[in-house]
């Protein structure tokens, strides 16, 4: 095994299987279009040695998923009850959880109970709000629905260790049936049922079900025993299970595999022929098409996480996801897309303060990272922690004390996530004598303690892990599963690691080495306006060479700057290799970089690039600019992309392109919106039409912020024929809804963004052009 350290990360490369010729056989069949040695080797690796296994876990269709009755007594009692209810007429209501998981496990219960229970008259839910409750039961929560009648709680993702609370609602006649995946308590809680996998051993297939499996697999037991009564068929639920799954912290083996590799394949149809508005329209706004888990861990998944992170109270996000009505889930989705924006802009926000405090730390005298601050948001704490767990190698805990108390005294409550395999909850756990509550699993936690432990909580937690752990041995570690060229990447190799989603815990996505590699066209995006608002994450672009390929590979850097990247020296990479569905091509997302140890330095371009760019930036254009020698650019770009093909082509016809574009004017976004229906309405009126390209030209717009404003014409009413030649508009009709806000909000919002790119592509200095757009040629 090849161990290499470098700036406090381990590079371990996984060493070459001999695989046997049972497996090559038997993988030909899957990988048609190619020979399937890679997919061969990291299924060995990985511990796939018997034919069966390797089928079922390839093809979902060859796999044999467990009953619901494996639960044994405990889902029988639970079914039991639910018929009880539902003979008498009982009030019933599904107290739920505000994450991703939580969320989607209450939507499957509420639609799939549904099929048995009249929604909201004798079926109804509860979602805590994060801000205010936290997770799991409480008291006051349970006392409001014994005042309104409720008989009977299921929970889902959550309630396995709210013993006091299952005490109350005994107190006040109410029965409770827990679903639920988390840590179990030491001894079993006063109810009629606790349906919960960490009762299995942990090989038994079933032992890693996050909470929307769980709830699904009470659903399937209610349709097994009262198959009669549904109208809805039960696999139409599986894209709400896919979705709690795969943005959940679960391993993704067993039936947790199955059921996110059939949700996967319901999630896709969403695109087509939706049955779900909201999820397709979240799909539209994250520009997914549903058959990628990525789809869902990096598109949908954070955007249902951000409602309560930053609002809340997540409660409409069950309607988004499970209402029919178009017009409501558009509004929804609407919200949900402009909370996920906040969201990233305050993790930003929050991860660079975090690592000015990590500044003053000395690090190797630290085994647990333990922050605190009280004006950090504790929504999104769990992701920050998560970010700075994985960079610094150490588990990590942050903290906000921002004026909760408890009985008067100063509070704080975080987060907490884990690294290295480090089971968190039992170290958490440890120091459970300074605690007010917790909770979670060995891969993340949640906790509140008083402000005045948290000295003697930091110094338990880090005394408690040094006991365990060589602290020098904390470094963060890259898996490396395979070695390849960059000539190898592409769509033969794609669709040969694609069989292994999805991806995950115990599964991971294949990490690939590419040795003695170059960058070229290396530059970022930071959508960020001079008054800081509306950040997104950085992300760097680049093109990765190396002397098998004769032309660049595009690839992405999140949360890295391009200075970054070396782009004068070999570098040895490690990628994960995606497609770009919205730009229609595949890339690699870079997740380590070092400089090579046969480093050499490199000539990027025999061209001078301070002669092959002018800058006239806002000058009178020179009388001769028109001869053959000189390429002008005299429109101000709003992306690097603009830039670099014009400069492509001024190499190709031997020209220097010259920056001969004004200072942008800017007319304020809202002038634009109404410059906009002005025009829709003389359509509409006269009944002439346009071209998108008339369009662009006279409001100084992209293609994205006009496909955006044609959205917003639809929401206040308009009707728009859109063609490849024109654009027709009829049928104006004010509409009063209250989605319009947002959907025209976003439309302005992105106007401002392709403004401040047209000002900061003005006023950058050309040697941060020229340095930017420097590649090898």
């Amino acid at each position: 095994m090849e161990q290499t350290q470098a700036n406090e990360e381990i590079w371990k490369i996984k060493p070459l299987p001999q695989i046997p010729q049972w497996l090559a056989e038997t993988l030909q069949i899957y990988t048609s279009a190619s020979e399937g040695n890679y997919l061969a080797r990291l299924l060995w690796q990985r511990g796939m040695s018997n034919p069966e296994t390797i089928s079922g876990f390839l093809d979902p269709d060859c796999y044999q998923p467990s009953s619901p009755f494996d639960f044994g007594q405990e889902m029988k009692w639970a079914i039991a009850r639910l018929q009880k209810a539902l003979q008498a007429g009982e009030k019933l209501t599904i107290w739920g959880d505000f994450d991703a998981d939580g969320i989607t496990a209450t939507s499957v219960l509420w639609e799939g109970l549904g099929q048995f229970f009249p929604q909201h008259q004798q079926l109804n839910y509860y979602i805590p709000d994060r801000q205010k409750e936290s997770h799991g039961l409480n008291n006051p929560g349970i006392e409001k629905l014994a005042r309104s009648g409720t008989k009977l709680i299921v929970t889902c993702d959550t309630g396995s260790t709210n013993l006091k609370e299952i005490d109350l609602a005994n107190e006040l006649g109410i029965d409770i049936i827990i679903t639920d995946h988390h840590t179990l308590p030491l001894e079993r809680p006063s109810v009629v049922s606790i349906i919960n996998p960490r009762y299995f051993a942990d090989r038994h297939p079933l032992y890693h079900l996050s909470g929307v499996a769980v709830a699904y697999k009470l659903v399937e037991a209610m349709y097994e025993t009262l198959p009669d009564l549904p109208q809805q068929p039960l696999e139409e639920l599986l894209d709400l299970v896919a979705i709690g799954l795969i943005a959940d912290l679960v391993n993704l083996s067993g039936d947790c595999r199955y059921l996110a590799q059939k949700g996967i394949q319901q999630l896709q149809k969403q695109t087509k022929n939706p049955t779900r508005p909201g999820v397709a329209r979240l799909l539209e706004l994250c520009q997914k098409t549903g058959d990628r888990p990525t789809d869902i861990s990096f598109g949908i998944g954070p955007r249902i996480n951000a409602v309560s992170r930053i609002q809340g109270d997540a409660s409409y996000v069950v309607e988004l996801l499970t209402s029919r009505d178009r017009d409501r889930t558009n509004k929804l989705a609407l919200e949900t897309e402009l909370a996920n924006t906040r969201r990233k802009a305050l993790q930003k926000e929050i991860t660079e303060d975090v690592k000015k405090k990590l500044a003053g730390i000395d690090l190797s005298t630290t085994s647990a990272i333990v922050l605190e601050d009280p004006q950090w948001q504790g929504g999104v704490l769990g992701l920050v922690a998560g970010q700075i767990a994985s960079e610094y190698g150490r588990p990590t805990i942050l903290l906000t004390s921002g004026g909760e108390t408890e009985k008067e005294i100063p509070m704080a409550r975080g987060s907490a996530r884990s690294v290295n395999n480090i089971d968190l909850y039992e170290l958490v756990e440890s120091q459970a004598h300074l605690l007010h509550r917790f909770g979670g699993h060995p891969y993340a936690a949640g906790l509140s303690l008083p402000v005045e432990n948290i000295p003697l909580f930091r110094e338990g937690i880090n005394q408690q892990l040094r006991q365990k752990l060589d602290i020098n041995l904390m470094a963060r570690t890259v898996e490396i599963d395979l070695i390849v060229t960059v000539k190898e990447l592409g769509p033969a190799l794609f669709k040969e690691l694609k069989l292994l989603e999805p991806c995950g815990m115990g599964n991971p996505i294949p990490k690939l080495l590419i040795k003695n590699c170059r960058f070229a066209k290396v530059w970022n995006k930071n959508l960020e306006d001079k008054r800081g608002k509306k950040v997104q994450y950085i992300r760097t672009k680049f093109e990765i060479w190396d002397d098998s390929v004769r032309e660049g590979f595009p690839g992405i850097w999140w949360g890295h700057y391009r200075e970054e990247i070396p782009t004068d020296r070999l570098c040895d990479a490690v990628v994960e290799l995606d497609v770009n569905t919205y730009e229609k091509q595949y890339e690699v997302r870079l997740i380590a970089l070092r400089v090579s140890d046969t480093n050499i330095q490199l000539n990027s371009s025999n061209i001078s690039w301070e002669e092959s760019i002018i800058d006239w930036r806002g000058k009178e254009i020179e009388s001769d600019s028109s001869n053959g020698e000189y390429r002008l650019l005299q429109k101000c770009p709003t992306s690097w992309d603009e830039i670099h093909k014009e400069l492509k082509n001024a190499i190709a016809e031997e020209q220097k392109l010259v920056l001969a574009y004004s200072f942008p004017k800017q007319i304020h976004p809202q002038q634009i919106w109404e410059k906009l229906v002005g025009i829709a309405k003389y359509l509409s009126r006269t009944g002439k039409s346009v071209t998108s390209k008339q369009l662009r030209e006279k409001l100084e717009l992209s293609d994205r912020s006009l496909n955006l404003g044609f959205q917003a014409l639809r929401a206040v009413g308009f009707e728009l024929d859109l063609t490849d030649e024109s654009i027709k508009i009829s049928c104006f009709r004010e509409l009063l809804s209250s989605g319009v806000e947002n959907t025209i909000s976003l439309f302005l919002w992105v106007i401002e963004e392709e403004q401040f790119q047209r000002e900061y592509f003005f006023e950058t200095p050309l040697s941060t052009l020229q340095q930017t757009l420097n590649y090898n040629y």
